[in-house]
């Protein structure tokens, strides 16, 4: 997003956190409301023009956006004509910022319980055990299959285990990608659960474990470089023979042993 969406997410953000703190675990049943809404701009590019235009009058727009939604929540319905209100760079920038919201909502419902921590570490369970399943990754991003089907198929590798919010954000990300795969879009939630614990996620690929000395030593250094607590998610990946790969969120510090002999072979190429 570009500045001007940006300022009118962080409004409309602002202005929906009260609501979400009051909701508690009703929060999550408004962010499956907004992705309803986020179904509808995408299959219809005309609404999502309209909405987005920034030559149509706000009011206009509310009241549109009121009538798409009246059956559904009131607070959805306010959270929904704030953002349409709203100036957008991009048409695009509504839907994406009305999924946003969705998925902050369905997040605030495992901050009102208490359970944030709980499923930030059972997505990136999910993402590490996906990380050898290509061909299930494949599926969980085809367009040719159903989004329900693909839906059930996470039901399937969740088994019901962990926190009911895990299995909402992991059943929306495959139902409905939005033209990414779908561990990036477990990578985004996860950057919002960190965001919103103000911490931020370091994901580790190494050769081997990390000892528990090491991981502390690890994070204390990433500590001092961001100014802030560090999260640490280690992958363990024998592949990639030594050193380190540390991303924090599009920043990525590669010194395994085959980046430097991928860097080599350049080097001798070049």
């Amino acid at each position: 997003m570009r500045g001007t969406s940006r300022a009118s997410l962080a409004a409309v953000e602002e202005r929906f956190e009260p609501v979400l703190t009051a909701a508690g675990a009703q929060a999550s049943d408004l962010g499956e409301q907004l992705f309803a809404l986020v179904d509808a701009l995408d299959s219809s590019g005309s609404l999502r023009r309209v909405l987005g235009d920034p030559s149509v009058e706000g009011e206009a727009k509310a009241t549109l956006a009121g009538r798409l939604l009246a059956s559904a929540d009131p607070r959805v319905v306010a959270v929904a004509q704030d953002a349409v209100r709203q100036r957008w760079s991009a048409d695009a920038d509504l839907a994406e910022a009305l999924e946003r919201l969705g998925f902050i909502a369905v997040v605030a419902r495992a901050e009102n319980e208490g359970t944030l921590a709980d499923v930030e570490d059972e997505l990136f369970r999910l993402t590490r055990a996906l990380a050898g399943q290509r061909e299930v990754r494949q599926t969980l991003f085809d367009a040719s299959i159903p989004g329900a089907a693909r839906a059930d198929l996470v039901d399937r590798i969740l088994a019901g285990r962990g926190n009911a919010v895990t299995a909402i954000i992991a059943r929306r990300a495959a139902a409905a990608p939005r033209g990414r795969r779908y561990v990036a879009t477990l990578g985004r939630i996860a950057d919002l659960i960190a965001e919103r614990r103000r911490r931020e996620v370091a994901t580790v690929t190494s050769a081997t474990e990390l000892s528990g000395p090491q991981r502390e030593r690890l994070a204390q250094i990433l500590q001092q470089a961001y100014g802030r607590e560090v999260q640490l998610n280690v992958i363990v990946d024998p592949h990639v023979l030594g050193g380190l790969r540390i991303q924090v969120g599009a920043q990525v510090v590669d010194s395994t042993v085959l980046s430097r002999l991928a860097d080599a072979r350049r080097r001798l190429a070049g």
